[in-house]
């Protein structure tokens, strides 16, 4: 990427908000004779506040950043910070739980469990948090109705629309009201009037101050959002706000 970076957990010197996430020559390579080498050298840096897309086609590298952003992997090379954090430092127990606090995750294939109600779906995102069931269910019917859910809270996935479905992972990925925000494909599985009310309710969550992250091999989604970030074969070879940096 271009341009120069504040120091890693540093505030930034030109008065923007925070990062949250920021990554400094980050390469993976997975074992083997040679080692296949996925990602090569990413510097990137999210804030607080951001909504943007991380686009590119099957086989760029999105999925194994999307594993080190979200601190699911770690790797081989460079440092990741997730909210002043070095992920390096962290023993896997203390890695879990900086994940459950400060991220929040959006997958294509929702992973709901089928046999609970879309309020108790969302409330076990809480479940670790020592809450009692009935604040985690409190703040479940919040997020809910923050999806525009409020008609749906006692009704079992399998009773749901995928579009409803979606909506109940990205409510789940939020009521524990983490840093960030990062949806996998989210659109994936819909068809395209969902999907158009996903990256919808994604532009109105941003509006009210969530941080999200996009990963998506489609463009036309990524040309909907504020900025861009192109990925392709291990390489960051683009980024719409150093454009306009």
């Amino acid at each position: 990427m271009t341009g120069s970076a504040a120091p890693l957990g540093q505030p930034d010197p030109a008065g923007l908000a925070e990062p949250v996430l920021e990554l400094r020559e980050v390469t993976k390579a997975y074992p083997g004779e040679p080692p296949t080498q996925v990602l090569h050298g990413i510097d990137l840096t999210v804030r607080r506040g951001e909504l943007l897309a991380i686009v590119g086609p099957s086989g760029s590298g999105k999925s194994t950043l999307l594993n080190l952003i979200g601190t699911l992997d770690r790797p081989t090379e460079g440092t990741v910070v997730v909210t002043g954090h070095d992920v390096s430092t962290l023993r896997d127990a203390d890695l879990s739980a900086l994940r459950a606090r400060e991220i929040g995750f959006v997958f294509q294939q929702f992973f709901l469990l089928s046999g609970l109600s879309a309020i108790d779906n969302v409330a076990d995102g809480l479940l670790y948090t020592g809450l009692a069931l009935r604040e985690r269910r409190a703040r479940a019917e919040e997020a809910l109705e923050r999806v525009g859910l409020s008609h749906r809270l006692h009704h079992n996935p399998e009773k749901l629309s995928g579009g409803e479905r979606q909506r109940v992972a990205v409510a789940r990925a939020l009521v524990g009201r983490p840093s960030v925000v990062l949806a996998d494909e989210p659109t994936g599985n819909l068809d395209s009037r969902s999907s158009a009310a996903i990256v919808a309710l994604l532009h109105q969550l941003h509006e009210e101050g969530a941080t999200i992250v996009v990963i998506t091999h489609d463009r036309e989604i990524a040309a909907s959002l504020p900025r861009q970030i192109e990925i392709r074969d291990g390489h960051v070879v683009s980024d719409s706000a150093a454009a306009v940096a």
